[in-house]
């Protein structure tokens, strides 16, 4: 009878260690994925200035709106020219002047080539 007793008690205190590690995990995983997850995510209000699109952080510093959004979120930023931007800074090859039509999509361009 003693012996069952015994492996009773031990399971019990497996039991409780085991409730014990499952509490730490837990925690590990609130301190390591939980803030991981908030600085991923953009949300409320973002003060942006309306003439230089720069915004102002939580310290009340203007940084650049790809900076911020690449510190805080997963976004990152590939650079282009829009037509009414290159027309604008690129007055030399507008539409208008040089007939010219903008950047033509690579993929567009070799299928394309391949019709012929």
């Amino acid at each position: 009878m003693e012996t069952s007793s015994r492996t009773n008690q031990e399971l019990l205190q497996e039991i409780s260690l085991l409730k014990q590690r499952i509490k730490d995990l837990e925690q590990s995983v609130l301190e390591h994925h939980g803030p991981l997850a908030k600085v991923k995510t953009l949300n409320g209000f973002l003060p942006i200035c309306a003439s230089c699109k720069k915004i102002r952080d939580d310290k009340g510093y203007w940084e650049q709106l790809e900076g911020y959004i690449t510190k805080h979120s997963e976004a990152r930023f590939s650079h282009g020219i829009c037509p009414e931007c290159a027309e604008q800074l690129y007055p030399q090859l507008s539409r208008k002047q040089n007939s010219w039509q903008g950047p033509k999509p690579i993929l567009s361009s070799l299928c394309h080539q391949f019709q012929k």
